[in-house]
């Protein structure tokens, strides 16, 4: 691919104003660049989650016998995000056949 000239990136950048006009370029750009941000801050929180998980990972002997619990009852653990989004996706597909409506994406 030949490489590009500033000849040809000043019709490039005229097209595209034509194309979706002077107004729309900016918002798009934004919408990018927000879109961008939140995809590195998710990754580093990905990166993060990963590190402090091996981190705080032990190794149990086999010879070990396993622990039981205590006949009290253990209190019960917060819900991952993933398992709350599924439980409101369920309760929306419930109030959506209530109402008869078809889901939308």
């Amino acid at each position: 691919m030949p490489n590009l000239g500033t000849t040809e990136l000043i019709i490039i950048g005229l097209i595209l104003v034509l194309l979706f006009g002077a107004k729309k370029l900016p918002e798009a750009a934004r919408g990018l660049g927000r879109s961008l941000r939140i995809f590195k801050a998710e990754t580093s929180k990905l990166r993060d989650d990963d590190e402090s998980a091996t981190a705080t990972a032990t190794v149990v002997p086999a010879q070990q016998a396993p622990v039981t619990p205590a006949p009290q009852q253990l209190p019960a653990a917060e819900p991952s995000a993933e398992e709350q989004a599924r439980v409101l996706e369920e309760q929306a597909a419930r109030l959506r056949a209530q109402a008869g409506t078809p889901k939308q994406q």
